[in-house]
């Protein structure tokens, strides 16, 4: 067979066997073959592409695994806060996109830290009503678990004497009796959101419930755009395959009209989203977009958040905070309400990824796991729990036991002192952000951006996991080596997705996903890592991105 490109004068990392070689080549969206040059370039034909790798590394594409597409690809046109500190530069951020948006009918940033203006400093309804007095604006912190709104924004949204909620989600009342702007998790968000002139579609899917009324001909096309946008941006990034954490039925079906239109430059996972309120009969939509949704597009996981974050308290402790006497955080799922929901989603054949943040929480996330083991007989579930902060040792071994992938953010580790530390606080330190006695307990560790939260950069997210400090002195070293940190992003990432057979390793017969950077990634020091260039990144045989 002829190959239709060739890599050469490269440092080939299969992640396989044999683990590193020459030259490789393709044919069509399959790997011809990996060896030496020679043999490959006897390969070539008249119309073969020979791509000359200068000596960089040729290594399975990037795996996503856990992401926000479409919200991280329409953030990127709302103010971003990420590296704004202090109150002066945040308020003529907040006035500069005013003035160009006058007719924006909710100002919305995205990106702020709990402390953008100083440790102990609150972001209430007050400070940004000397930012934003007359229109309504909402800051959403870097997390999305807590809004910060203004007054106008709170009165506009019918908020502003509060409101009962469901349990997890809360509307802060401050001592005169009305809300201090802070919302914390989603059913306290959403009035707020509902303000954009947009009906607030950069969070699409994020709730799980399809879009209220049939979207127009003038969304379908913006929204499309939007994606569009969002992949070219990933695949630069080396990516050709992510799983998105949020979704609806109207994701799929806009997905499929980029793949029509030949804008899909990744393999894109997208799950149903179950929340508290909905009844099981609700998995029927999961099964579903899994039956009609094949190919590059797919379905077959269910999303499940049962805890919030640290920052605002929503964390589910087994203990209190270290820095809130009283609080261990309520989970959104109780473990008698998760369990049911975990027997009935396994049954169907479905996989099921969890956002536990807590300790509690992921107790309650492997209890629940195991009970569907109990009910439904053991099967190659590849359930997930993402982030994990916090787990008790005690639960470290569980992993492995039943089969869960542990699913990590390297980038979300902190460093040095933070609200996250002081309320993780010294004693629970220990196994916070536990990659490395993850892994070497025997769980299949993946690791991802959780992007817009953090920039989407598998680049940056190897050199943070290679060179993270123990935020206290004394803690466990949790760093792992270089080639356990690329497996995290390449093939056990794949193997979170069901996908291993095709892709995450470079071997002859194997999908053609790869990335090429522009220098040899072993040879590189670990702080220069994030400065490697991706020169090509191919999907299905195509190329998505070139310099």
């Amino acid at each position: 067979m002829i190959a239709s490109m060739i890599f050469v004068n490269a440092k080939v990392l299969t992640m396989g066997t044999p683990a590193r070689s020459e030259a490789l080549a393709v044919a069509g969206n399959r790997i011809l073959a990996v060896g030496p040059e020679a043999e490959i370039r006897a390969l070539a034909g008249p119309q073969t592409r020979i791509v000359d790798a200068q000596g960089g590394t040729l290594m399975p594409g990037f795996v996503e695994s856990h992401l926000h597409l479409f919200s991280g690809a329409y953030g990127q046109t709302l103010l971003q806060l990420t590296q704004t500190k202090g109150f002066d530069a945040m308020k003529a951020a907040v006035q500069t996109f005013a003035a160009a948006n006058p007719e924006a009918g909710l100002l919305f940033a995205q990106g702020a830290d709990y402390e953008i203006l100083g440790p102990g400093i609150s972001l209430d309804r007050h400070v940004l009503d000397q930012m934003c007095p007359d229109k309504p604006l909402a800051v959403m912190t870097y997390d999305f678990h807590t809004l910060f709104a203004n007054t106008a924004a709170l009165k506009a949204a019918g908020l502003l004497h509060g409101r009962a909620l469901p349990l997890g989600n809360e509307v802060v009342i401050g001592s005169d009796g009305l809300a201090t702007g802070e919302l914390r998790e989603k059913f306290a968000l959403l009035p707020v959101l509902e303000l954009r002139t947009t009906g607030g579609r950069e969070m699409l899917g994020m709730s799980g419930i399809e879009p209220p009324l049939p979207p127009s001909e003038k969304e379908w096309r913006e929204d499309i755009e939007v994606l569009k946008r969002g992949l070219r941006f990933t695949a630069a990034k080396g990516i050709t395959s992510m799983h998105n954490m949020d979704g609806n039925r109207h994701l799929l079906e806009l997905l499929s009209k980029v793949e029509a239109e030949g804008g899909l430059t990744a393999r894109v996972s997208v799950p149903f989203h179950l929340t508290r309120e909905m009844a099981l009969s609700e998995l029927d939509r999961a099964s579903a977009m899994t039956a009609d949704f094949t190919g590059k597009i797919t379905c077959g996981r269910v999303k499940i958040f049962v805890d919030g974050v640290i920052e605002s308290g929503t964390a589910a402790m087994l203990e209190v905070y270290a820095d809130k006497p009283g609080l261990r955080g309520d989970p959104i799922f109780d473990a008698a309400s998760f369990a049911k929901a975990a027997i009935e989603i396994d049954r169907r054949g479905l996989q099921i990824a969890v956002h536990a943040i807590g300790d509690a929480a992921v107790r309650i996330t492997l209890d629940g796991y195991e009970a569907a083991q109990k009910a439904n007989g053991k099967r190659d579930s590849r359930h997930r729990i993402e982030h994990i902060e916090m787990i008790d040792p005690a639960d470290i071994p569980r992993f492995a036991d039943l089969g869960v992938i542990a699913s990590f953010q390297p980038l979300h580790a902190p460093q040095g002192e933070s609200p996250t530390t002081r309320s993780i606080g010294p004693k629970r330190a220990q196994t916070a952000y536990a990659w490395r006695a993850l892994a070497e307990s025997g769980a299949v560790v993946a690791f991802s951006s959780d992007w817009p939260i953090v920039p989407v950069d598998p680049l940056l997210g190897i050199q943070t996991a290679l060179t993270r400090q123990p935020h206290l002195p004394g803690l466990p070293d949790q760093r792992l080596p270089l080639h356990q940190v690329l497996a995290a992003f390449t093939c056990n990432g794949a193997y979170a997705g069901f996908l291993e057979q095709d892709t995450g390793r470079l071997l002859p017969g194997m999908l053609a996903d790869l990335v090429l950077l522009s220098g040899d990634i072993e040879a590189t020091p670990v702080d220069d890592i994030a400065a490697l260039a991706v020169c090509m990144a191919v999907c299905d045989g195509v190329i998505t991105h070139e310099l």
